[in-house]
């Protein structure tokens, strides 16, 4: 009996977005993601799979999406593992959606945050370059929070990417355990358990107002500039009435008995916001960790630099080595903030934080 001459597994899948002169080449991401993912746009299996990739693929391959410049307007989501974005460039391939959370539902209720991602990632491995993830819903005193991404999984990396919103435009996953208020957390982490990920943003540019940054993540954010954005032209009404807050940069919910939560290496905290009127972070849970190492801080940083959001303390801990810049004001931070020694910054390498997991 003759064997069955065995088809080799694909070593790579490559797929392309509006790129003529590539094959095999799709008018939209979301019509790519489902072909990597041996699916059709409406989550259903292909049957001409073969004829796109001639050798086959399993889940594990890992595949990339080269994305030709242009605005993609899709509501998008990653299941599959060990998959690459490729953009042309970050300024003109642009993925951009527009939910919010005072949307009403068709049962009248209110979209919330967890529904608003115009990008959501739920896969491991994932790794995106020279691409925006924007969400365009409007401020949030209009739209309401408005997720640009929602990072869920473990090794999440993206560089050169732009992240732009208002209000909430990066979910850093998991969510904490509970809501403060019944369906607060309605959405597609609601119900899962809560596994932390690790993820790196090196050299991009993140925008967005009130605490834009948040979630309960491990994430590195490296050489990136972080922009607080003027929220329209009206107050903040939780701003206190002795000086007016526009922002706060982070807002973690680290969970309790982990070492790391947001780490910044070598940022730029830039705004369009009125000197004093940004905080660095507030604590969205009571265990939240963040620190600033050697970052360059804009003069809208207040010189408290941290607000403890009537959480007890002696449970978070928030920290500074090196700033420098108009906001950098070591003597008036809050008495609960640390500046860090040279010794205590070093423990906050990449390796360390990232438990040795490098792109």
């Amino acid at each position: 009996m003759q064997k069955k001459e065995e088809i080799p597994m694909k070593e790579e899948i490559h797929v392309y977005v509006n790129m003529p002169g590539f094959s095999p080449n799709f008018s939209t991401v979301g019509e790519a993601l489902a072909a990597v993912s041996g699916l059709d746009a409406k989550n259903e299996t292909l049957p001409d799979t073969q004829r796109a990739f001639p050798a086959p693929f399993s889940e594990e391959t890992p595949a990339f999406i080269h994305i030709g410049k242009g605005i993609y307007r899709e509501k998008l989501t990653v299941t599959r593992n060990r998959l690459t974005l490729l953009g042309e460039d970050c300024e003109n391939t642009i993925l951009v959606y527009g939910d919010g959370a005072f949307d009403v539902m068709e049962d009248n209720s209110r979209r919330g945050t967890f529904r608003t991602a115009s990008f959501r990632i739920d896969a491991n491995d994932f790794t995106a370059r020279h691409l925006t993830f924007q969400n365009d819903a409007g401020f949030g005193h209009t739209a309401g929070q408005a997720l640009a991404l929602y990072a869920e999984g473990d090794r999440l990396y993206l560089e050169d990417c732009r992240l732009l919103g208002s209000q909430d435009t990066l979910f850093t996953a998991p969510l904490p355990l509970k809501e403060a208020k019944p369906g607060g957390f309605t959405g597609p982490g609601e119900h899962r358990p809560r596994v932390l990920g690790r993820q790196l943003y090196r050299s991009c540019f993140i925008q967005g107002d009130v605490d834009f940054i948040f979630g309960g993540g491990i994430a590195y954010f490296e050489n990136c500039t972080i922009f607080s954005k003027l929220p329209g032209d009206r107050i903040p009404p939780e701003s206190p009435k002795e000086e007016t807050i526009y922002g706060y940069v982070t807002a973690a919910s680290t969970p309790k008995g982990q070492p790391y939560g947001y780490v910044f290496q070598d940022c730029r905290l830039t705004s369009d916001c009125p000197p004093r009127s940004v905080y660095l972070g507030r604590p969205w849970r009571e265990w939240a960790k963040t620190v600033f190492l050697h970052c360059e801080l804009g003069e809208h940083i207040h010189p408290l630099g941290w607000n403890d959001w009537g959480k007890p303390h002696g449970h978070f801990y928030y920290g500074e080595y090196d700033s420098y810049g108009p906001g950098a004001n070591p003597d008036t931070r809050a008495d609960f903030s640390h500046q860090l020694t040279k010794e205590e910054a070093a423990e906050y390498t990449l390796d360390r934080v990232l438990q040795g997991w490098r792109p």
